[in-house]
């Protein structure tokens, strides 16, 4: 039984292939796993200081009597308020960061304020910690924000430790100065490692020849599709797409030309595949694709868009590049493992894709039906078939 004919809509060239992008970059404020590491530090910072100003209630002459003293006892029951519920909640927004990070300045001047010897039982070393945490969540907005904080908070912690202007200023020039200096150091190095993290995850999930996904990042994407495919009552679709006669091309024009051809094969590709689609190069000149579809009809409509992407492609015009596909489709099954499925499902639609090759090449074959013959869309030119052994 032969297969409908694709429909005549393309889709829109802007669409891009989402889901093969690189993950977005973890040190980045205001992601999911930055959210919860910047809630852990801030708990962490918030305890510590608790604990650690507690100790001054019960040293002589470290907090000063009157009103500092219970000042200084609702300081630490707010400090260790907000760490509590930082560990429950597990998650900290850009802006909670900020706010939390300037209020741990703020917890310094108070704890100075109350000390009877700022210098001795609050210096402003104390502030190493919050600079950390600074540098290493906040952008560089919120962080210059800081780093002024942090000479604000030197001044009225110190400011009745040095009899005059001058001895002052000194004193907060070099405790500020060495607490940003610290800060701008662990930023610069937070920021190193950020780029050398984003080039680590480009070279392990990304080809580097084309930009799509490889087949690391395609194991990856498996435990998600399947599970989306088992909640939405979906199919799984794979189809592996191989160029034909790629290696005549290379031997032909040189492999300089058969790398340019990979290229835009999959810039036309990666605009015809559905922005949930994981679109990947397993190697040489096969890629695959991987999404979610209701039914074998459209799974064939997709893979007849991908084959006519291929010919329409800028190379496909100069060097006559066509692709055969295959397709399988599978049901997930409960207790199954992705990645053992994923491997199953791509075995199958290439071997549907050597029946296309068998077949003719510039065709589509739909694991267990007829070969489709080859055909355009209405008003469409076709290509002639180009002869030769299986490639």
């Amino acid at each position: 039984m032969l297969l409908p004919m694709a429909g005549a809509h393309m889709p829109d060239a802007r669409r891009g292939r989402e889901s093969t992008r690189p993950a977005r970059d973890p040190l980045r404020p205001g992601r999911a796993p930055e959210n919860a590491l910047a809630a852990w530090a801030l708990a962490a910072l918030l305890g510590v200081g608790a604990v650690l100003g507690s100790i001054n209630l019960f040293v002589d002459g470290a907090v000063r009597q009157g009103a500092s003293r219970p000042l200084h006892a609702v300081t630490l029951a707010a400090c260790l308020a907000i760490a509590g519920w930082l560990v429950v909640r597990r998650r900290a927004g850009e802006a909670a960061t900020v706010a939390l990070v300037l209020f741990g300045d703020l917890v310094y001047v108070v704890f100075a304020w109350a000390s009877g010897d700022p210098l001795r039982y609050a210096p402003p070393l104390m502030l190493l910690f919050t600079c950390f945490v600074a540098a290493w969540f906040l952008g560089v907005r919120a962080l210059a924000v800081h780093m002024v904080a942090v000479v604000v908070a030197c001044w009225l912690a110190l400011a009745d430790s040095y009899p005059g202007t001058a001895a002052l200023l000194v004193a907060v020039v070099a405790s500020a100065g060495m607490l940003d200096v610290a800060t701008v150091g662990v930023f610069v190095l937070r920021r190193r490692v950020q780029r050398l993290l984003t080039a680590t995850q480009a070279l392990s999930s990304t080809d580097p020849l084309t930009g799509l996904a490889n087949r690391r990042s395609l194991v990856d994407q498996a435990p998600r599709i399947w599970r989306q495919a088992r909640r939405d009552g979906q199919r799984v679709a794979a189809l592996v797409l191989d160029l034909d006669h790629f290696k005549r091309l290379n031997d032909t024009y040189g492999h300089a030309v058969g790398d340019a051809v990979l290229r835009e094969v999959s810039r036309a590709l990666a605009a015809s595949v559905r922005p949930a689609d994981v679109l990947a190069r397993t190697g040489g000149e096969e890629l695959v694709v991987l999404g979610l579809v209701s039914d074998p009809d459209e799974a064939w409509r997709l893979a007849q868009r991908l084959r006519l992407a291929v010919v329409d492609s800028s190379c496909g015009q100069q060097h006559a590049v066509t692709a055969s596909i295959g397709v399988a489709l599978a049901g997930p099954v409960d207790g199954e493992d992705p990645t053992d499925a994923l491997w199953q499902l791509v075995d199958r639609a290439d071997a549907a894709m050597y029946e296309a090759k068998e077949g003719g090449r510039d065709r589509v074959v739909v694991a267990g039906s007829l070969i489709v013959p080859r055909s355009r869309v209405a008003g469409g030119a076709r290509r002639g078939q180009r002869g030769g052994g299986i490639a």
